[in-house]
């Protein structure tokens, strides 16, 4: 089901705050519970029954107080909230199999409808290949693309640079207003100005390391493609090149020296299919015949009626013979329903039930797993 596109009035966006902000309810979770429940004031309503019977303790949902406390220190620091749901939500964002339901920005929202790439990799970047990712930004601003990248030291850094008179986004793993890493605090300031920064966090939250991977899947999903300049093996760039693919995203390489481990990375990308990457005009050349979604689609089913589930419509052997039949390799949704012969609505619910209870986890491709 895909969500009705309109603003959230002050009462429903502080719902969406506490549900995404509950324990146990991650992006895909969050989606799950607004498509069975209507809205996030009836999805935090259901939760606590939901999670019994998943046999979890209840969730501490936060407080309406700690949601208005959320909005104002946004505001605080010159940031917007923008819901999965509304208009002003980045389209190409909006199509990844977990979407922040909730994203804050500081800048020129006006760059989150122009037709973007992402450049990535080392942080300990050669001289080259930071000179290389500040001119290839700087002609991909000339053709008309944002930049984007996620403000870390070497190639990151160098990309924002070349791409600032032009228009660049900046996705950051902590809270808008937390400076990392610190040397480039005015860079930072810049494009909160100039650029536009974008996080899922809420505002003070200082990054840590398990921010990251998560900030990556924001980079290539603001992107119709992702350029890796420089990057070792198992990198964070490698990531991020990894999910552009699961997102159907375009992926670019640099060519480097087989003598330099920075260069093993990208070297693989392009053993892997990349596209060989020496200028802009390759880029360019491989993302023209792309047509840009600057706006969400506005043609949608209409969400469904929030529903009451009593503690004892469902049998708590659901749990267990889904639980029998998963594993820690995904299975898919469709296979489920068949092996176990219930409905596919009991299915759901409960797979719903054990995902809050930290039992399953979702995948992309309508897939869950057991976690151990």
């Amino acid at each position: 089901m895909e969500l009705r596109r309109n603003n959230l009035g002050d009462s429903e966006r502080r719902a969406w705050i506490r549900l995404i902000r509950t324990p146990a309810v991650g992006p895909r979770t969050f989606r799950q519970l607004l498509d069975r429940f209507g809205s996030a004031e009836a999805a935090l309503d259901a939760l606590p029954g939901l999670q019994r019977r998943g046999r979890a303790p209840v969730p501490e949902i936060p407080s309406m107080d700690a949601a208005d406390d959320e909005i104002a220190a946004a505001i605080g620091v010159g940031a917007t909230p923008v819901a999965l749901c509304e208009p002003s939500y980045p389209a190409l964002l909006a199509e990844i199999a977990d979407p922040p339901p909730l994203i804050y920005i500081r800048g020129r929202a006006d760059l989150l409808t122009r037709p973007s790439v992402a450049i990535v990799g080392a942080r300990n970047a050669s001289a080259n290949g930071r000179r290389f990712a500040e001119e290839i930004a700087a002609e991909l601003g000339a053709e008309g693309f944002v930049v984007v990248s996620g403000l870390a030291r070497g190639i990151d850094g160098a990309a924002h640079k070349g791409a600032l008179p032009t228009g660049t986004v900046a996705a950051v793993a902590g809270g808008i207003d937390a400076v990392y890493p610190p040397e480039h605090a005015e860079l930072h300031a810049r494009i909160g100005t100039d650029g536009l920064l974008v996080t899922e966090h809420p505002p003070g939250t200082v990054p840590t390391a398990h921010h990251f991977p998560a900030r990556n899947r924001l980079i290539s999903g603001l992107s119709s493609g992702v350029l890796v300049v420089e990057a070792a093996p198992q990198s964070g760039s490698l990531i991020t090149a990894r999910l552009a693919l699961e997102q159907g995203r375009e992926v670019f390489a640099v060519p480097g020296s087989p003598r330099d481990p920075r260069a093993r990375g990208a070297n693989d990308l392009l053993r892997q299919g990349a596209v060989l990457t020496e200028s802009a005009a390759d880029i360019v050349e491989a993302l023209r015949h792309q047509t840009f979604r600057p706006a969400l689609r506005t043609e949608h089913p209409p969400a469904p009626e929030p529903i009451e589930i009593e503690e004892d419509s469902e049998p708590v052997s659901a749990h267990d013979r889904l639980l029998s039949l998963l594993g820690p390799a995904p299975t898919g949704v469709d296979e489920l329903v068949r092996e176990c012969q219930m409905s596919a609505a009991s299915v759901h619910t409960a797979l719903l039930e054990l995902e809050l209870a930290g039992r399953v986890e979702r995948h992309p491709g309508n897939r869950v797993s057991l976690i151990a």
